[in-house]
């Protein structure tokens, strides 16, 4: 048995006034190819679907056009989960037409779906709440799917019944996945478990989340989720959040984030990306091949102190989204800006690094920059020289209120 695991697609997602649309659609195409290349049973797209809770109607037609041919006419197995960019309602909306397709949508946490068959062959054999066993045409196997899409804190209270306490999620999972594998998971199907959550090794290095991504570390009362967690029952865990194609763990199976299709903030400049094909057998451990995704536009960043410097550089590289900080004694003047901007169709604003003309201790000139500073940082600095400030740093107060107010969800 083949499957296909992807996720973060975004679709919809601008970068500063720059549409995204045409390269996702341009990478959807080609991961279509893929799966229809590597002839794939099943498609894992791990939560993210659309980059907001009400997308365009180009962006949601995108999607189920993209679905639809995934699916080829309910002969392939799709199924889609909610991130935590995605409405789960919406997610869920079209569930009628999509199970004539063969495609599984899941927005709630501990949903119970609908038993279904295609005429292509796709038939659901069981369901539990936050499970569903598929017969795939051509496998004399089912594929058994553990379901957990993104859940915020009032999902967590309202399907999972978690309290808000520090473990309380990661304990509530381990208790849930543990429950369904003991009682679907056996050597007699191929056995998935899919998320989008934060997941990382315990006692490890935590992964990165993107610069503009949502952080889910800690809302909500939700910590981490650890790879011990993850049932000994289950072959591969298909996760989504991080954009960076990387293994959570190998331990109990491969445990892996196949990354977002393009890049979607500079922090993922020059990465690689990646759909997965996994080949899994009943019993057996599971044989990966990352398919690296070609379509879309680099994004490319980089430092100059000389104008012309710059401007040669733009020019080398007219079809990248690019960003550049230039460093100077004092602010660019309005014509070298002017210039600098027209010189690329796709430049992000320039950011100034402008050295303070006051010295040092040291005796050397100042740097200021905003580039790679958190939040935090720059709310510290603006508080500063405020007048409200007036040279002070904000309190400890009003910091935790600035932190909180930053992990409150717009929508839900």
């Amino acid at each position: 048995m083949k499957i296909l695991h992807t996720a973060d697609w975004h679709l919809g997602k601008r970068l500063d006034m720059f549409s995204r649309l045409e390269e996702q659609r341009e990478v959807l195409t080609e991961i279509v190819e893929i799966a229809d290349k590597e002839d794939v049973d099943a498609v894992i797209v791990a939560g993210d679907l659309f980059d907001n809770f009400n997308p365009s109607s180009e962006a949601t037609e995108l999607l189920y056009s993209t679905l639809h041919r995934l699916s080829k006419n309910g002969t392939r197995a799709v199924i889609a989960i909610a991130g935590n960019h995605d409405s789960p309602e919406r997610i869920e909306v079209p569930d009628a037409l999509a199970r004539a397709c063969g495609i599984v949508f899941v927005g709630y946490p501990n949903a119970y779906l609908r038993p279904f068959s295609t005429e292509g062959g796709i038939e659901v054999l069981h369901v539990d709440n936050g499970y569903i066993e598929l017969a795939l045409p051509k496998q004399q196997t089912p594929l058994r799917l553990i379901l957990t899409p993104y859940a915020n804190e009032v999902r967590l209270k309202t399907y999972l019944g978690v309290e808000d306490t520090e473990d309380s999620l990661r304990q509530h999972l381990a208790q849930h996945w543990k429950q369904l594998a003991d009682q679907y998971f056996d050597e007699k199907g191929v056995n998935f478990l899919v998320t989008h959550l934060f997941m990382m090794k315990n006692g490890g290095e935590q992964p990165e989340e993107p610069d503009d991504e949502k952080p889910i570390l800690h809302v909500g009362g939700a910590s981490a989720i650890f790879s011990e967690n993850i049932p000994p029952q289950t072959q591969y865990v298909a996760l989504g959040h991080l954009h960076r194609f990387q293994t959570i763990d190998i331990e109990p199976c491969p445990i892996i984030y196949s990354s977002s299709p393009l890049a979607y903030s500079f922090s993922e400049a020059n990465q690689t990306k990646y759909v997965v094909v996994v080949e899994a057998e009943a019993g057996q451990p599971v044989s990966l091949t990352p398919v690296a995704l070609t379509k879309g536009k680099k994004l490319l960043r980089n430092k100059f102190t000389e104008i012309e410097e710059a401007m040669t550089w733009l020019e080398d590289n007219q079809d990248a989204i690019v960003q550049i900080t230039m460093v100077t004694e004092s602010y660019l003047e309005s014509a070298d800006k002017k210039r600098l901007m027209e010189a690329h169709p796709m430049m992000m604003p320039i950011i100034p690094e402008v050295k303070n003309l006051q010295k040092g201790n040291d005796g050397t000139s100042k740097i200021v920059s905003i580039d790679n500073k958190s939040m935090e940082e720059l709310f510290v600095e603006y508080f500063k020289n405020s007048k409200e400030g007036k040279g002070q740093a904000p309190s400890e107060s009003l910091m935790e209120l600035f932190k909180e107010i930053q992990s409150v969800e717009i929508f839900e």
